[in-house]
């Protein structure tokens, strides 16, 4: 019977850390399923959800203690079940002037109305007018069927006057 975990890793970025995951992987006859590694405050961080067969688990913890041993920390988490999702797959992008508690206050309004988020990725870059810092999130989430997007919208651009949310509908 096969096993999901999921490997979180973080480590100093260079060339081939990648490369000694999948290495890791496939040598304990796992399946890398999906990931999400990126290069993060000079680190390499991510995490890689991986199907493996029950009896080789212990050859997936050992050949991570050799990577360990490297420099990269990494460690193996059982995955959960999968539950059935309900409600409306949304994509939205939310922009607005960077400041201190933004990150809360997006995050408080979607818990407010009880949204899932699924995937939230955030960076802040440069205005192309005013070079002040901007604020920049891309949400992936689930709405429940009793709100709106225009619920959504108005609750997170009441944050401040100079929020701006983008939706999309997602296919995911």
């Amino acid at each position: 019977m096969d096993r999901a975990v999921i490997l979180t890793v973080v480590g100093s970025d260079r060339p081939g850390l990648t490369r000694s995951v999948a290495e890791a992987v496939y040598a304990a006859g796992g399946n890398w399923l999906e990931s999400h590694l990126s290069r993060l405050g000079g680190k390499y961080v991510g995490s890689v959800l991986v199907e493996l067969p029950e009896d080789r688990f212990d050859e997936l913890e050992q050949a991570v203690r050799g990577i360990d041993a490297t420099g990269i920390k990494i460690d193996i988490i059982a995955a959960a079940e999968t539950e059935e999702r309900s409600g409306q797959s949304l994509a939205i992008e939310i922009v607005g002037q960077d400041r201190p508690g933004i990150v809360r206050e997006v995050t408080s309004v979607l818990a407010r109305l009880n949204i899932n988020i699924e995937d939230f990725v955030t960076k802040i870059e440069g205005s192309a007018w005013s070079g002040a810092p901007l604020f920049r999130a891309k949400v992936q989430m689930m709405l429940p069927a009793d709100h709106s997007t225009d619920e959504v919208r108005e609750a997170l651009e009441a944050i401040s006057s100079e929020v701006m949310v983008d939706f999309e509908s997602a296919s995911h």
